[in-house]
């Protein structure tokens, strides 16, 4: 079998691992404003998606000169060289792709295709000039930096555009409809969803045409000579046509420019991006038919400057492109992981943040309060509550419910998002549907006000950081396809066979690994929440079973590393680390909840609510010695630092065995709410604590006979003075979950 039909049949395996890799990323931005404002069932919504991009792969076609000639002179290379580039493009795309879905963050398809073929159409180019002995300057005639700049710069000024026209349409808009959004529509929502749906009717139904593959000239100069006459008719028949639905059947206008928008934006993103999925490989498969078309053709003597010529890609291959992104719209665990990124980054409310904050972000957030103190003291009061009353939410709306978008502000996105993405591709520029989509919902967000001075640090820091990512992942696919490239080329067959294994292996103990944790994930949230009818039996049963299971959680945990201390194991501890950081993050997560489980209290158990807090308090600060017990005892093993001597394991032999005894009287107490008994845990506690204190005396005898060092005294003490730390919190829990059941028991 001819080899290059082998590499041609690889990278259309290739490209569907990467339609499904690149989905995974891409796809679910368009998805994040409808389901997030819940505009319809999510059916109504994947169905809608799904129209979108199938008819935006049909028109997809003319995207797919990029990977032809977008980025280097085909005339220059030889076909043999070609194919070099499109495998290393396509082996570098999935595995960088796969890596930014498995950590959560969106990154661009576009970024990571476009500096992918300039690494390793460099690297080839340079392979070139080194056989004839010729200088770097010769590099100008292989790549075509005049097109490479032109799309980056597009790429990177559409950050910025979006930002600021999601931010200032965002902004408009909700003075006009406010929070309260229903009486305005009745006056204005027929006219603003027209102009809507019109936009969306511009920018994809006709702009979009003109990269339709069944389109014909003629067609298109009839639209060109017409189009004011249609964007005219469709404003007045959108217009007549919503204003009867709403005295017909009430339509909420909104969800119909939400769905609207999520077909315009899922078509826009497969017209614009189907190109970095399959792009590369039907430039092969076209590279190829030119080689067998000119039989006996040497493949390193045979130019592509055919390459040059405008391509026509067939439809049923854009169509099964279109099925394949479809289903793994509906069935990516990952796509959902990534889409959770820029939900809490633009949601309204800001319990329980995702990114912590740093000075830089510090800095930005006090300018801008700075900014707007300036600002106010030049605004009339008149016009400053006018404001504020436009974004200011319902008196009585209740805040925890309220969707990370309302349908207004999923309107601007999905609106404002897919008429850039739309005008792009009419240009045939591939700039990056995350980019704008994710930078028009922060800009949309930031307007909105979810951006308050209780959560802004963290989504700056949260923005900063996927931006940061961006230009990551330029840097590492322009290195990482040029690395692939110079192996191939030294490697030949051999080398191509090896990198396909590679990426299987990888893709698939990628998924393997993500699967099990997105599994362990959603178990933990599922458990993570407080029962909200605490005063209730089962409230309370659920309550103390969490309490329980924390418990049990710390004594199993403590034993075992005092045993991996024992042993000097290394991989045990750093395992048995990684489950207490889950504790700890579990509490964490217990407290982040106290507000909301605190406002479902009754009004008659107010009173006792600081019982409850103190539950909470206690349960972290356990989590906080067990952290503070384990984190020290692996250092000390993984820095190779001296075992402790066979007198200290005997003491904490004898402590880890009391501990255990104690934590499971206590479980046993708060399972029967049997807290009668707490006298008698408290003996068992004050007897530990005098163990403790001999245990202490006797390392201070140590240190004076000079039996141990500096080091090993630290850590002793340590685990010490936390271990009667967790005693004593562990009676106040008990103390404290007693006090709130007994003033709160409605059964």
């Amino acid at each position: 079998m001819n080899i290059y039909l082998i590499i041609v049949v690889i990278l259309f395996t290739l490209a569907i691992s990467d339609l499904i890799v690149g989905v995974s990323n891409d796809a679910v931005n368009f998805l994040n404003s409808s389901i997030g404002s819940k505009a319809a069932p999510k059916w109504v919504i994947l169905l809608v998606a799904s129209a979108g991009i199938l008819m935006g792969a049909i028109f997809s076609s003319g995207m797919m000169e990029v990977a032809r000639k977008g980025i280097f002179h085909p005339e220059q290379f030889y076909f043999s060289e070609i194919m070099i580039i499109f495998l290393a493009v396509m082996l570098t795309d999935i595995i960088l792709l796969d890596t930014f879905n498995t950590i959560g963050l969106p990154t661009s398809t576009t970024v990571s295709i476009v500096f992918e073929l300039l690494g390793s159409a460099v690297a080839v180019s340079l392979i070139k000039i080194h056989s004839y002995n010729g200088n770097l300057s010769d590099l100008s005639k292989y790549i075509n930096s005049g097109n490479a700049l032109v799309i980056i710069s597009g790429i990177l000024l559409s950050i910025v555009i979006a930002f600021s026209l999601g931010a200032i349409v965002q902004y408009i808009t909700r003075l006009i409809f406010s929070f309260n959004y229903k009486k305005p529509l009745k006056y204005l929502g027929s006219i603003i969803g027209s102009f809507a749906i019109t936009a969306i009717t511009y920018f994809i139904l006709i702009k979009g045409l003109k990269g339709a593959s069944f389109i014909t000239k003629d067609m298109l100069i009839f639209i060109n000579n017409n189009i004011y006459k249609i964007l005219l008719f469709s404003f007045i028949a959108w217009a007549i046509l919503l204003q009867i639905l709403v005295w017909l059947f009430k339509a909420n206008i909104p969800k119909i420019i939400v769905l609207a928008g999520t077909f315009a934006l899922a078509m826009a993103f497969a017209g614009n991006d189907l190109v970095n999925f399959i792009g590369v490989p039907l430039a092969g498969l076209e590279s190829y038919k030119i080689f067998i078309h000119n039989p006996g053709a040497d493949p390193g003597q045979l130019t592509m400057e055919a390459l040059k010529n405008p391509v026509h890609s067939d439809t049923y291959l854009l169509l099964i492109a279109g099925i394949i992104m479809i289903i793994t719209l509906i069935l990516s665990r990952k796509a959902k992981h990534v889409t959770e990124t820029e939900v809490n980054l633009g949601k309204q409310n800001s319990d329980d943040e995702r990114f912590g904050s740093t000075g830089f972000s510090r800095l930005i957030v006090r300018r801008a309060i700075n900014f707007n103190n300036a600002i106010i003291k030049i605004t009339p009061k008149k016009i400053q509550t006018k404001i504020s009353d436009r974004f200011s939410l319902k008196a009585n709306q209740d805040i925890e419910n309220v969707p990370a978008f309302d349908l207004i502000r999923a309107s601007v996105n999905l609106t404002v998002a897919s008429i850039i993405i739309s005008f792009a591709t009419s240009l045939k520029l591939p700039l990056s549907t995350t980019y704008v989509t994710f930078m028009v919902a922060m800009g949309t967000s930031l307007s909105d006000r979810a951006w308050d001075r209780d959560s802004a640090v963290y989504r700056i820091t949260g923005v900063l950081t996927v931006i940061s990512g961006w230009f990551v992942t330029a840097f590492i696919a322009f290195f990482a396809s040029f690395i692939m490239a110079y192996i191939i080329n030294w490697g030949g067959i051999y080398s191509v066979g090896i990198l396909v294994v590679i990426g299987i292996i990888y893709i698939y103990k990628s998924y393997s690994n993500y699967k099990k944790k997105s599994i362990k994930k959603e178990n933990l949230e599922k458990e993570d929440i407080f029962d909200f009818t605490l005063q209730t039996k089962e409230g309370i049963d659920k309550s103390n079973s969490k309490i329980t299971s924390i418990l049990l959680n710390t004594s199993k945990l403590y034993y075992l590393v005092l045993e991996g201390l024992f042993n000097n194991d290394y991989k045990s501890l750093k395992r048995l680390v990684k489950e207490v950081e889950e504790i700890n993050n579990k509490t964490k997560k217990y407290k982040n909840k106290l507000y909301k489980t605190l406002k479902h209290l009754d009004e008659e158990s107010i009173k006792s609510g600081h019982f409850f807090v103190q539950t909470l308090d206690y349960l972290r600060e356990i989590a906080h010695c067990l952290t503070y017990i384990s984190t020290p005892i692996f250092e000390h093993v993984n820095n190779n630092h001296k075992p402790i001597i066979k007198a200290q394991k005997e003491e904490l032999t004898q402590l880890n065995n009391l501990i255990t005894d104690f934590i499971n009287f206590s479980v046993s107490i708060v399972k029967k709410n049997k807290y009668t008994d707490l006298s008698e845990l408290i003996d068992q506690q004050q007897n530990i604590i005098v163990l403790i204190n001999t245990i202490r005396k006797n390392q201070i005898k140590r240190i004076k006979k000079e039996e141990v060092n500096t080091r090993n005294s630290i850590l002793y003490f340590n685990i010490l003075e936390e271990t009667k730390n967790m005693l004593l919190y562990i009676i106040n829990l008990l103390k404290s979950q007693r006090d709130f059941i007994t003033d709160n028991i409605k059964y």
